[in-house]
């Protein structure tokens, strides 16, 4: 009698894997998905900008007027510990492009966020500041000092893609735009 028990049992627990997999293989079937999407999302960063803006002490740039295929992927505000705005994208051809901002001291600050780099010695003259240029093995930067704090445009895009960032960037004052809508340039 035990020996029949144990047949059923193994038997019962087949056919309820087959039928398990059988539900799974229409679910599968049926559902619609799509192989070739974009697994990265686009954020909408408005909301995390404009609490950025009214907290951070010193004015928070983000970009006004980029085309469309630039895609935000990533947004973050942390009020303490240097007070940092990071806000991510990528560029038309897929590659890496963040504004970082923060109180921190630069020399420790610019390193941590552009994976690295280094001053070159050099600038580059973007919408009417010059900018540091900065070089690293997988980051290049390019670093605006301003009154208490530093704005680094970094990632793994091509320089001129960086250029084209600083040059979007607009910032508004902390207290003056409550809406998140650029109010001066970063020349300001």
């Amino acid at each position: 009698m035990a020996s029949k028990r144990g047949k059923q049992t193994v038997r019962d627990m087949i056919l309820s894997m087959l039928v398990i997999t059988a539900v799974a293989g229409v679910v599968y079937i049926f559902i619609p998905h799509d192989d070739k999407a974009d697994p990265i999302k686009a954020v909408d960063y408005r909301v995390e900008l404009a609490t950025a803006r009214r907290a951070a002490p010193y004015p928070v740039a983000a970009p006004a007027g980029l085309p469309d295929d630039w895609k935000p992927t990533s947004v973050s505000y942390e009020g303490h510990n240097g007070a940092g705005w990071h806000l991510g994208f990528l560029d038309p051809d897929e590659k890496y492009v963040a504004v970082e901002q923060s109180t921190t001291p630069a020399k420790k600050y610019v390193p941590q966020v552009s994976q690295d780099a280094e001053n070159t010695g050099r600038t580059r003259e973007v919408s009417g500041r010059a900018w540091e240029v900065w070089q690293g093995p997988k980051y290049d930067a390019l670093v605006l000092h301003a009154e208490g704090v530093t704005t680094v445009v970094t990632g793994s895009a091509p320089a001129d893609r960086l250029v084209e960032m600083a040059a979007a960037l607009k910032t508004a004052a902390p207290a003056d735009d409550a809406s998140g809508a650029p109010a001066a340039s970063a020349a300001s």
